[in-house]
C-alpha cells in the first residue's frame, strides 16, 4: 500500500537560517537537511519481488533544519499549547521548543497557551503566559505540564483562530494526541481558508502509543517503567499471600501496548489482558478456570489488564469524552469483583490486591531517554515551523525524524497485532494460553 507524504508549506523558503550549519557534507561540521532527503516508510520486502522505484510522494521528508527558511526571526511570534490528559515529558517538549526557538533562532516572542484549546477560546478568558529560557529552564524536573491541559475545544474552530489573529501568532505549536491533532488540522485549514501565513506544527503525544505512523510516542517509556513497579509490587503483595493474587490496570483505551511491554519488562505477570485479544471469564478455558489452576500449580498469580480490555463482558460505556474518545467501564474494578466472587463460590480462599496506577504514570517526571527523545521531537518542530512547514507532525520513522502530513496520522490508530512478534513474545514471557476462549466461542 502507498500512502501520500507529501508535506505542505506556506511558500518558498527565502530567508537565511541564522543557525549557521554547514551545508557540505564530509567536513565534520553539522548539517542543514534539505527538503530532497528522503527515506522509505515500508522497509520491508519479499526477495522475489524484484526491485522497485519510488514516487515522490511515497517517501517521507526528513526533519530538520533547514539552510533556507521562511519567517524572518524577529518578526516572529510563537504559541504553544498542550492538550489531553496528561503524559511524561510535556515540559521536556516545552522546553525545547521555547530554548530552540531563543537560542538558535533569535525568537523572542512566545506564548505558552494555558489549558489547552480552551485557552484559545474567548468564553474561557485566559491570556497567555509569556515563555523565555528563564521560565522553562528548569520545568523538566517536574511531571505534568506548565501550561496546563483540557479536553475538547479544538472543534470550535473559528473562534480559536480569531484568537490566533488577535494574538498575531505566526507559529501554533499542538502537543497531543489525535483528538489534538484532528483539532489542529480543522485550525490549519481554517487558517489556510483565511489566507493567512500562520504554520501549524503537532507534536504527537499518546501515552498509549497508538499513533499511527509513529514508531514511538514520548512518554510511552517512562509510561511502561512506572507501571513495571506497579506489578513489581503486585507481585511482592501476590508471593506473601495465601493464594494471592496481584491485579493491575493498566493505560490502553483501545492499544494494549502498555500492558505488552510491561510484562516483557517486570517478567512477573501470568496473565495479560488487552482490548485487541478478546477472552471470556466463565468456561473450561476461560480466565478464571486458568487462574484457578494457576494457584493450584505456584499458590500466587499476577493479572495485568489494559484499560479497554474486555468491553464486551460489560454493559460497555456510552457516549464519548470531551477527547472524543469512547467512554469505557472499569475493566479493573469488574474482574477484582468477579474473581473474588468466583472462588468465594468455589470455597477457594484466596486474596487479591488491586492495584490502578494510572496518575502516578500520568504524572511523572520523564525518565532520561524520553527526555532525550523529547528535546529532538522539540527542536525538529522548531526547524519545520521556521521552515515554513505546516500541517505536519515530527514523526519517528525508522529511527529517523521526519514530517509526517497530519490528514494521515489521524486516519486510524495504531494497535497490537495479535500475530505479531510483541504479543507472541507476550504469550512466552507469561506462558498464558494463546487462547482464553472457549472453543464454541472462539470458533
Amino acid at each position: 500500500m502507498s500512502y501520500d507524504f507529501r508535506v505542505s508549506a506556506l511558500g518558498e523558503a527565502k530567508v537565511p537560517s541564522p543557525i549557521g550549519y554547514s551545508s557540505t557534507a564530509g567536513d565534520s561540521l553539522a548539517n542543514y537537511v534539505s527538503d530532497r532527503e528522503r527515506i522509505i516508510f515500508d522497509v520491508t520486502t519479499d526477495p522475489e519481488a524484484g526491485s522497485r522505484c519510488y514516487e515522490e510522494d511515497e517517501l517521507l521528508e526528513m526533519a530538520g533544519p533547514r539552510e533556507k527558511i521562511y519567517f524572518a526571526p524577529n518578526h516572529v511570534h510563537a504559541g504553544v499549547v498542550t492538550c489531553g490528559g496528561l503524559c511524561p515529558g510535556l515540559n521536556d517538549v516545552i522546553r525545547a521548543v521555547v530554548r530552540c526557538l531563543w537560542h538558535q533562532y533569535g525568537v523572542t516572542r512566545i506564548s505558552g497557551i494555558r489549558f489547552g484549546y480552551k485557552g484559545l477560546i474567548a468564553q474561557y478568558n485566559m491570556e497567555p503566559v509569556k515563555l523565555d529560557p528563564r521560565v522553562v529552564d528548569d520545568i523538566h524536573k517536574i511531571g505534568g505540564t506548565i501550561l496546563g491541559s483540557s479536553r475538547g475545544g479544538g472543534e470550535r474552530t473559528e473562534e480559536i483562530v480569531d484568537t490566533i489573529q488577535r494574538l498575531n501568532l505566526n507559529v501554533l505549536f499542538t502537543i497531543g494526541g489525535d483528538g489534538t491533532q484532528r483539532g489542529a488540522l480543522r485550525i490549519a485549514e481554517e487558517i489556510e481558508r483565511r489566507g493567512l501565513k500562520i504554520a501549524v506544527i503537532g507534536i504527537p503525544k499518546t501515552i498509549d502509543n497508538d499513533f499511527r505512523f509513529i514508531q514511538k510516542s514520548f512518554g510511552f517509556e517512562t509510561a511502561v517503567a512506572k507501571a513495571t513497579e506497579a506489578v513489581f509490587s503486585a507481585h511482592v503483595e501476590a508471593h506473601s499471600a495465601i493464594n494471592g493474587i496481584g491485579l493491575v490496570k493498566l493505560m490502553g483505551r483501545e492499544s494494549g501496548f502498555i500492558a505488552a511491554h510491561t510484562a516483557l519488562a517486570c517478567h512477573e505477570a501470568n496473565f495479560v489482558l488487552i482490548p485487541e485479544v478478546p477472552f471470556d471469564l466463565e468456561g473450561a478455558n476461560g480466565l478464571l478456570e486458568h487462574l484457578k489452576r494457576r494457584l493450584e500449580r505456584r499458590q500466587h498469580a499476577v493479572v495485568i489488564v489494559a484499560e479497554g480490555a474486555g468491553q464486551n463482558l460489560l454493559n460497555g460505556g456510552s457516549g464519548t469524552d470531551a477527547s472524543g474518545n469512547r467512554r469505557l467501564e472499569d475493566i479493573g474494578q469488574y474482574l477484582r469483583d468477579r474473581i473474588n466472587a468466583y472462588f468465594e463460590s468455589i470455597g477457594m480462599h484466596v486474596n487479591l490486591k488491586y492495584i490502578d496506577p494510572s496518575y502516578t504514570v500520568r504524572s511523572a517526571v520523564a525518565d532520561p531517554t524520553d527526555s532525550v527523545y523529547c528535546a529532538r521531537l522539540g527542536n525538529n518542530a522548531v526547524h519545520a515551523a521556521m521552515a515554513g512547514k505546516t500541517k505536519i507532525l515530527i514523526s519517528l520513522i525508522n529511527n529517523h525524524f521526519v514530517h509526517l502530513p497530519i490528514p494521515i496520522a489521524v486516519t486510524s490508530r495504531n494497535y497490537v497485532d495479535p500475530e505479531s512478534s510483541l504479543w507472541r513474545d507476550v504469550i512466552e514471557s507469561t506462558r498464558q494460553p494463546v487462547e482464553i476462549r472457549n472453543a464454541t466461542e472462539a470458533g
